[in-house]
């Protein structure tokens, strides 16, 4: 028999991957400030939830899917929080990118109340949250690990235990400092070939299998050819998660100057208003500069 899971944060992430577990086939608790999304959830079979403690004594394995530090702080030591409602041995998987400090802080409350905890940030973006082929990063005792990775199973296709609790959260940190760089760098350099003359559709075509090809250049060239900023991971989102990483740098000494530059670069966009759209209209700060658009001919 399945366990009894509880899902917090129905967002533009957390409700399609909730979706994904109810197609898996297990029984599903959900709680969020969109009562909207819960509603829909609901439709499809899930049971709702009066507050995160709800959720906790209702299930076995309790997610969250939330914004920032912050919130994940609130919802599970919060008022009404899971703290207050988690059963012995019940395991919450934070699956939110957050700072891996605040983590390890949480797992420690919960583990004085005989709770269990797994981080486990995801990258993948808002497709891969619906189609169920995230990547996960999961920090964690193996044994926990090992309990929910038919759970993992339903939301993502590469699913790898990187260490201990925080470890999921430091390793989405690389993976956004990356995926922010690479944006940064299509942007760039798709400027400079329109600037120069040149179709950038072609461009794409020409370069994409070779060493210059990467996921993050076959997902966000499309959509900034299109014009299409409608957001699968939005920008704010993106600043708030290169803020942890700068943050994290500092606390561990580590200097991060390329990881400063973009963050400023995202800064200026949301100076601009822009906070909401998809992280691929960081190439327009570069457009911007240059007076010209990255669009194809035809």
């Amino acid at each position: 028999m399945k366990k009894a899971v509880g899902f917090i944060g129905l967002g533009i992430m957390g409700k399609p991957m909730a979706k994904n577990l109810l197609k898996a086939g297990f029984p599903l608790v959900v709680h969020s400030r969109s009562k909207g999304s819960v509603e829909d959830l609901v439709k499809e079979g899930a049971l709702a939830a009066l507050s995160p403690k709800d959720v906790a004594e209702r299930t076995d394995v309790i997610i969250t899917m939330l914004p920032d530090s912050p919130e994940v702080r609130d919802v599970i030591l919060g008022m009404n929080g899971v703290i207050h409602g988690i059963k012995p041995d019940s395991i919450l998987i934070d699956m939110s990118s957050i700072n891996p400090l605040v983590t390890i802080e949480i797992a420690k409350a919960l583990k004085e109340k005989g709770g269990r905890m797994l981080d486990a940030p995801v990258s993948g973006g808002e497709a891969g949250a619906i189609q169920g082929t995230l990547a996960i990063m999961v920090g964690g005792d193996e044994k926990e690990f090992d309990e929910c990775i038919d759970i993992f199973e339903a939301m993502g296709k590469t699913i790898v235990r990187v260490g201990d609790i925080g470890a999921g959260g430091f390793t989405k940190l690389v993976n956004q400092i990356i995926v922010a760089l690479n944006i940064a760098a299509v942007g760039e350099a798709f400027t400079l070939g329109v600037k120069a003359g040149l179709d950038p559709q072609i461009i794409y075509n020409a370069i994409r299998g070779g060493l210059a090809g990467s996921h993050v250049l076959d997902a966000k060239a499309p959509k900034i050819f299109e014009r299409n900023f409608k957001p699968g991971f939005k920008i704010r989102l993106h600043h708030k998660d290169l803020n942890n990483a700068l943050s994290t740098g500092r606390d561990l000494g580590v200097p991060l100057p390329l990881t400063r530059i973009i963050q400023q670069i995202i800064t200026s966009l949301m100076a601009e208003g822009r906070a909401e759209e998809d992280h691929s209209a960081i190439a327009t700060y570069f457009e911007q500069i240059a007076k010209v658009e990255i669009t194809p001919r035809n």
